[in-house]
């Protein structure tokens, strides 16, 4: 089994990812687009083993559920802070230690932490059916699905004293909104109505084509994690709070009008972060579901009782 913990390990003594429980991200677009992708990824074992885990009204389809961390977070309060990492205004970059936690200080509760812990639990699961741990597999499936679209969202690394860009207030063309609701849905919702016809199969499309054309090199590389590590988000996450300074904050001060000049060119880098998360969930889910033999068959009788369930906070 390869490696999870990280730097969680440097700064909390010891990281118990299995007693920590599971802000929007990209819109439904956006999660649905990633997801789709990282199906078309999957190699046969993992996918076997992901729609054995599914739950039934999924139909066997991993976008169907890709939002569902975004639909149950009101009434599993204790997720909301798994949906982002806040980093210390203007410097730039991101540290596991310095700011992985909730609002009240507690270590461990955000996105990169919550994608540590629900890959060990998938891990431990998968791999030990007669576990007495017991998780909810199918929910670590669909929590980690979401998590790894959110952190390619930069906003989502974004500022601590602008709750990565929600208190920014702007105008999308003619509509007043906010500057992380730009990011997470109004670019993707303005390029599907100027390029994309209005169809969301159409974006995913020129995506899947840019990742086996223009961007096969870089693809390979995306896919990777240092060592032998199952995981690696702390790496996603500094990308991220890069491309928002770079990119999302830039030209972007409380009140300013965006339009063509900044929808143009933010749009790439929006379409390049969605065929990321998919390429690298793909990726997790297959070094997850193919470290070791399983037992699909078990893993679906086993984990049934799960599939129509909600979790409550482990701690």
């Amino acid at each position: 089994m390869g490696k999870v913990i990280q730097l969680c390990l440097t700064c909390s003594g010891l990281f118990l990812v299995l007693l920590l429980p599971s802000a929007m991200g990209w819109g439904k677009e956006g999660h649905f687009a990633i997801c789709k992708i990282a199906q078309g990824l999957l190699n046969k074992e993992t996918l076997a083993a992901v729609r054995a885990l599914l739950p039934d009204y999924a139909d066997g389809d991993l976008a169907a559920v890709c939002s569902w961390a975004d639909e149950v977070r009101f009434h599993m309060r204790w997720s909301s802070p798994l949906h982002y990492v806040d980093t210390p205004d203007f410097r730039c970059n991101y540290k596991y230690c310095r700011d992985c936690h909730d609002t009240v200080g507690r270590k461990d509760r955000c996105v990169t932490g919550a994608i540590y812990n629900y890959t060990e639990q998938l891990l431990l699961g998968v791999h030990d059916l007669n576990s007495e741990k017991n998780n909810n597999l199918t929910e670590a499936l669909m929590f980690l699905s979401h998590f790894i679209g959110d952190v390619h969202q930069p906003l989502h690394v974004g500022f601590l004293g602008d709750e990565g860009g929600n208190t920014i207030t702007v105008r999308w063309y003619r509509r007043k909104t906010n500057l992380h609701h730009v990011w997470d849905t109004m670019i993707i919702d303005s390029s599907l109505k100027t390029f994309y016809n209005s169809d969301l199969s159409n974006l995913i499309q020129a995506i899947q084509s840019n990742i086996t054309g223009v961007w096969f090199m870089d693809s390979l590389s995306w896919r990777n994690c240092t060592a032998d590590h199952v995981v690696c988000p702390d790496p996603y996450a500094s990308e991220s709070i890069e491309l928002a300074c770079k990119f999302a904050y830039r030209n972007a001060t409380p009140g300013t009008t965006l339009g063509d000049d900044y929808f143009l060119s933010r749009l790439p880098v929006v379409e390049k972060r969605l065929a990321q998360a998919g390429v690298r969930l793909a990726a997790t889910l297959n070094r997850i579901f193919t470290s070791t033999p399983i037992n699909v068959t078990k893993l679906n009788v086993l984990n049934g009782d799960h599939r129509t369930s909600y979790s409550t906070e482990i701690m």
